[in-house]
């Protein structure tokens, strides 16, 4: 009976839980040692007073550089993707393809769709702020370190890792493994996966919720986006469309229309800005996805892409495949 709490006999393997749980600590024994190695490195290597690692330290690097920004990012995902591919064969039992990518031409054909429509939500965005006098373009070509084209690479490649490694996370691990767990008798499969996406967009949210200028309403805000970003995988199963759709948001907020990105202002950016709308609807400080426009944009991006899986998958209907375990050799 004890054993039972741990181990599910029928799929010989531990509980979705404890699954969940374990992953987390794998990798953040993998992540932590590599971000403090790269701060370590980046303090020595710089102009910080004291050269002494620390979580300040640390912090102060991350705001005023954006190359070693670019640099944790990338550790960070190698970490979750290391963590991810350890958790699935050895937790899950499953192939790594199982989490979302079973890459094909449909699986590319979401992606670039993804990407074009988290361009055109923000541009949207922008667009109605514009000619609402809540933004002022006040420079364009905006760098505030080295040239514009090296730290719009920089902030590029964050963004790029930030796209899969939060994806991979948050709704290709973390949806799959509590829809698995949910799956019961008195709930059923398509329960079981809505309540992983919400659940999961919640979590996603109030994880944001120690970045600069975060509030409740930020967080609620970034839960919003996680519905979002969500909703693809859970029609599909596969997370082309979430990591387009996720790096795109970033990049144009953040890099082509000036925004604040999540509270962080990431230094360059094709369009310089200076907000002055009421905050209820940009979001201030910290960016788009605290205000409503945001909110807006989110419910626009759902109906697009309901309109996109009918029309290429020829369904749009939740796939309850991901809320049932089918044991593979790996």
């Amino acid at each position: 009976m004890f054993k039972n709490i741990f181990f599910n006999e029928t799929e010989k393997r531990l509980r979705a839980a404890w699954r969940l749980g374990l992953q987390i600590l794998i990798m953040l024994a993998i992540s932590l040692p590599l971000s403090l190695l790269v701060g370590l490195v980046a303090i020595e290597l710089g102009d910080l007073p004291g050269g002494r690692l620390s979580i300040r330290a640390l912090a102060w690097l991350s705001a005023s550089n954006l190359a070693y920004t670019a640099v944790l990012f990338f550790v960070k995902c190698l970490g979750v993707l290391i963590s991810l591919v350890l958790a699935a064969r050895y937790l899950d039992k499953r192939p790594f393809s199982g989490l979302g990518f079973h890459i094909n031409k449909v699986w590319c054909r979401d992606f670039v769709f993804g990407f074009l429509l988290g361009a055109f939500l923000m541009s949207a965005v922008f667009l109605i702020e514009l000619a609402a006098g809540w933004v002022e373009v006040t420079d364009t070509f905006r760098a505030t370190g080295d040239s514009f084209w090296s730290m719009l690479f920089f902030a590029l490649t964050a963004f790029i890792c930030v796209g899969f490694y939060e994806e991979m996370l948050s709704r290709g691990y973390q949806i799959r493994n509590l829809a698995e767990g949910l799956n019961m008798p008195k709930i059923g499969p398509r329960l079981a996966l809505g309540l992983a996406w919400i659940v999961t967009s919640v979590a996603f949210g109030f994880g944001h919720s120690l970045n600069p200028h975060a509030s409740l309403i930020s967080s609620l805000g970034v839960a919003a986006a996680g519905i979002l970003l969500g909703l693809p995988y859970i029609l599909t199963g596969q997370l082309a469309i979430s990591i387009g759709l996720h790096i795109s948001w970033n990049f144009f907020q953040g890099n082509v229309f000036g925004f604040p990105v999540s509270g962080r202002d990431f230094q360059v950016s094709f369009i310089g800005i200076k907000q002055n709308g009421p905050e209820a609807w940009t979001g201030g400080l910290f960016g788009p996805e605290a205000g409503l426009l945001s909110l807006g944009a989110c419910l626009v991006g759902c109906l697009l892409i309901l309109t996109w899986v009918r029309w290429l998958h020829k369904k749009c209907s939740l796939d309850t495949r991901v809320t049932v375990f089918i044991p593979k050799v790996i």
